[in-house]
């Protein structure tokens, strides 16, 4: 009896099958992550701060502008454009690195790591660890003074088996900056003007518009001091990336080699392992699901030989 020829007598029992397949699968997918409706986003929690966007400029209200009788100030949007300032000595730099290391023990490295951050006077970003039952990986992120960037680096160095990879990373910020205090000494005399020109007004309504002009201007203020201490913070605590790894592979970099017995040994034994596990998994899987599936084959086949004595009809004598 064919395959196909078994679906169109028992069309019942195929159904069910189908049914009791779906949500076999669809929780054993479910369990490692996976959805046949979808794939299930991660997310990761950090520590640290964060960055903001200034606009600059005054726009002047357009009732004021009009109705008013009082001449205000004609202030335009700064430029984007952060002119250079090659006569500055000490510059402002945001200091960024990346680096991998080979180490004997994760964990032990990882906590290491955050402790020394912390005896800086520094402090943790974020820290995660992945796959520690077979070769544990750690990706930790902190924030160390400036100052003490090479002499962190030089540490971190002593406690690995060897440097796999090292990136260091400059952004100099000195015109951002010194053009974020050039627009705030601009809003300063624009905020001075404003309340000269508030002491002179008579109406209610030039009051109201001027002292909104006013709080307008402040709020640019302090939007151009806070994105001016950002960028101060962040030039005095560099930030440094480490990936930690007990094996290369797990490391994120780019081979010199590309063809690496070793490595693809390791690799292929890795992959069996993994396979034997899903093997396993799902052999636990059937065991559990079987208290399903052989009480309903047992249902269908009952009901299968009875459905057949009662369709096959009676003989007379």
């Amino acid at each position: 009896m064919g395959m196909f020829t078994w679906i169109k007598k028992n069309k019942l029992a195929t159904f069910l099958l189908l049914v009791i397949g779906y949500y076999f699968i669809n929780n054993y997918f479910n369990y490692f992550g996976v959805s046949l409706l979808g794939s299930k986003g991660r997310t990761s929690t950090y520590l640290g701060g964060g960055g903001s966007s200034i606009a600059g400029g005054i726009a002047l209200q357009a009732p004021l502008a009009e109705t008013s009788k009082i001449a205000l100030p004609n202030i335009y949007p700064p430029s984007q454009d952060f002119a250079p300032q090659p006569d500055i000595q000490n510059r402002l730099v945001i200091q960024e690195s990346n680096i991998s290391l080979l180490v004997k023990d994760v964990i032990e490295v990882r906590n290491k790591i955050l402790n020394y951050a912390d005896s800086m006077g520094g402090y943790m970003v974020s820290a995660s660890t992945a796959n520690p039952q077979d070769s544990p990986n750690a990706t930790v992120v902190i924030r160390i003074p400036s100052a003490k960037l090479q002499e962190s680096l030089d540490y971190f160095h002593s406690l690995s088996i060897k440097v796999v990879s090292e990136n260091l990373a400059g952004r100099d910020v000195t015109d951002q900056y010194v053009d974020i205090d050039k627009h705030l000494q601009a809003l300063e005399r624009t905020k001075s003007r404003y309340e000269a020109i508030l002491e002179q007004a008579t109406t209610v309504q030039d009051i109201t518009n001027v002292t909104r002009e006013i709080l307008n201007t402040q709020r640019q203020i302090d939007s151009y001091i806070g994105q001016k201490e950002s960028l101060e913070k962040n030039a005095q605590l560099a930030k440094l990336t480490i990936y930690l790894a007990t094996d290369e592979i797990a490391l994120p970099y780019a081979p010199s080699e590309t063809f690496r017995p070793a490595v693809i040994f390791k690799l292929a034994v890795r992959s069996l392992v993994k396979s034997l596990r899903s093997l396993a998994t799902l052999a636990i899987w059937l065991g559990v699901y079987s208290v399903i599936i052989f009480p309903a084959l047992a249902l269908l086949m009952i009901f299968r030989k009875w459905y057949k004595k009662r369709s096959t009809p009676i003989k007379t004598p």
